[in-house]
């Protein structure tokens, strides 16, 4: 066989990666299995073979330049035509996905500045799926075949990794993440083919919430909205040098919540920021620190900033005197 027509025969075609329904743990849980939800970025490689790799992110962008690291796969999977499912994340010293991290890793179209990067800020990337072999297309194999053919690719090496997959056992899974502080679970059932591009029932993901109480500091105005209504309020920690600034919420507030928001915040406004450190939020509007807020947050930044924070309610219990 040529190699023209050996490539040809592996030539992998685009797959698009297939996608999880947000929802709780299934309640019986022998038909499925779990994996860890990283806190990463999706990625969906393809290589024919002959050394070389195409990153793809989520939304089918090429991300090749963006993490050369990952391109020493192409080495490893050199005579196999292949393509993966998997997600880019960045390590904190304990080993724990930092998306903070990443992000000073995403976007970057520039070779020699993605290199340097790369020294700085390695990437892993968490292979949980394979789509295609050999000229063998994988979607109509059950999840159970697909993990059985992924771990004979032993893809184990300085920058990937397939991570484990648990069958069953749900609720042991769901207490080793929370202890590891890890994002949350995927329950996938063991019988699901491979649906591209579609956001299926057969993988279901859940996260982990933390609660967190905020002071509310300042707001800003909500678009297209009467004045004085929020669209945002900014908030902070209470710190040893006073309030310290962690971000805007504004997501998951109703309507009548912003219009209650709208006349406590008229009462209490100052002219100048309560926070100790810089806002650098254009319009911003200050307030008193009194008022206390409870908003559901996933995680943390390196930066000390709420990450993806929705609005729970205000906490009339803990509003602070002047």
């Amino acid at each position: 066989m040529t190699t023209n027509s050996r490539r040809a025969r592996f030539a992998p075609p685009y797959i698009a990666p297939m996608l999880a329904t947000s929802g709780p743990l299934p309640a019986r849980d022998e038909d499925w299995a779990f994996e860890v939800k990283w806190d990463g970025a999706r990625c969906v490689l393809t290589t024919e073979g002959d050394g070389a790799v195409h990153l793809a992110s989520r939304a089918g962008s090429d991300v090749t330049v963006t993490y050369p690291e990952l391109q020493t796969m192409g080495g490893f999977l050199r005579g196999s035509g292949v393509v993966l499912d998997g997600e880019v994340v960045a390590l904190d010293p304990a080993g724990r996905p930092d998306f903070g991290l990443l992000q000073r890793r995403m976007g970057v179209a520039n070779a020699r500045r993605a290199t340097h990067l790369a020294r700085e800020i390695p990437v892993h990337l968490m292979v949980f799926d394979v789509m295609f072999l050999d000229g063998r297309l994988l979607l109509d194999s059950s999840y159970r075949e697909r993990r059985q053919i992924l771990s004979g690719l032993g893809l184990a090496g300085p920058h990937w990794s397939t991570p484990a997959s648990l069958h069953g056992h749900g609720a042991q899974a769901w207490d080793a993440v929370v202890r590891e502080g890890l994002e949350g679970l995927v329950a996938k059932r063991l019988s699901s083919p491979y649906a591209p591009g579609a956001r299926s029932p057969h993988w279901r993901k859940t996260k982990r919430v933390e609660t967190v109480d905020v002071v509310i500091g300042g707001w800003t105005q909500s678009r297209g909205a009467p004045r004085g209504m929020p669209g945002a309020v900014l908030v902070g920690v209470d710190a040893p040098d006073g309030l310290r600034y962690v971000g805007s919420v504004g997501s998951g507030m109703s309507e009548r919540e912003r219009g209650e928001l709208a006349s406590y915040l008229a009462v209490i406004a100052r002219t100048e920021s309560p926070f100790t450190d810089p806002v650098r939020v254009a319009d911003a509007h200050w307030v008193e620190p009194r008022l206390v807020a409870e908003v559901a947050v996933f995680a943390w930044t390196a930066a000390g900033r709420l990450r993806h924070p929705v609005w729970k309610r205000l906490r009339p219990d803990l509003t602070r005197l002047g």
